[in-house]
């Protein structure tokens, strides 16, 4: 081959390779990334929740967070997303218009959720005086019944101003009695629970309102 021929060889040779480089350097350099942790209400990081950044309705990249609720997302070119966050038991998140660049964006603290009630089970109730008055500063205590007849005390409540107190048991398909005390009186229902829901009940105590 004539020495010319090889040297425009030689050189388009390096002209490819050259741009090739260029072309991978620019594409690093419009690679991004987001980061940050899922929490809970309480600032608690929540395990292996997933987090899927969406653009033009297209679901683009997907990670998981790890058991502290930390998670990192590489590889996301330049542009506008939005970031949806998930979890089992939680209501999902949405955090729009999150912009990346060429680096690892953190959303610090941003990513918070919310507990769904519809997988919790919540027993709301109120505590009467007889003459039908609600009775505020009553002790409510919750027991699980067990099967052959014994009690194991799950959680302590004081009823609001208005007679009401709440609980949040942490298993469903159970039978659990509900033992309010004021003054000396008590009075108790007995709730069974089969899923995850809103329940309701009332108690009232043979105890005349105050003059």
């Amino acid at each position: 081959m004539p020495n010319f021929l090889r040297s425009r060889t030689v050189l388009a040779a390096f002209a490819v390779l050259f741009a090739s480089l260029l072309f991978s350097a620019d594409s690093f350099a419009q690679s991004g990334g987001i980061k940050g942790k899922v929490r809970n209400m309480r600032g608690s990081g929540i395990p292996n929740a997933a987090v899927t950044v969406r653009q033009s309705g297209k679901d683009i990249k997907t990670a998981r967070a790890d058991r502290k609720g930390n998670f990192t997302m590489s590889g996301l070119a330049t542009g506008t997303y939005n970031v949806v966050f998930e979890a089992d038991g939680y209501a999902s998140g949405l955090l729009t218009n999150v912009e990346v660049k060429n680096k690892v964006r953190d959303l610090g603290s941003r990513l918070i959720l919310s507990v769904d009630q519809g997988s919790q089970v919540i027993i709301r109730g109120s505590v009467f005086y007889r003459e039908g008055a609600s009775l505020g500063g009553a002790k409510v205590e919750l027991h699980r019944l067990n099967a052959d007849g014994t009690t194991k005390k799950i959680s302590t409540a004081y009823t609001t101003g208005f007679g009401e107190f709440t609980f949040r048991p942490p298993t469903s398909d159970t039978t659990y009695r509900i033992v309010a005390e004021s003054k000396g009186v008590t009075g108790s229902k007995d709730l069974t629970v089969d899923n995850p829901a809103i329940y309701r009940t009332a108690i009232t105590l043979d105890l005349p309102i105050p003059k």
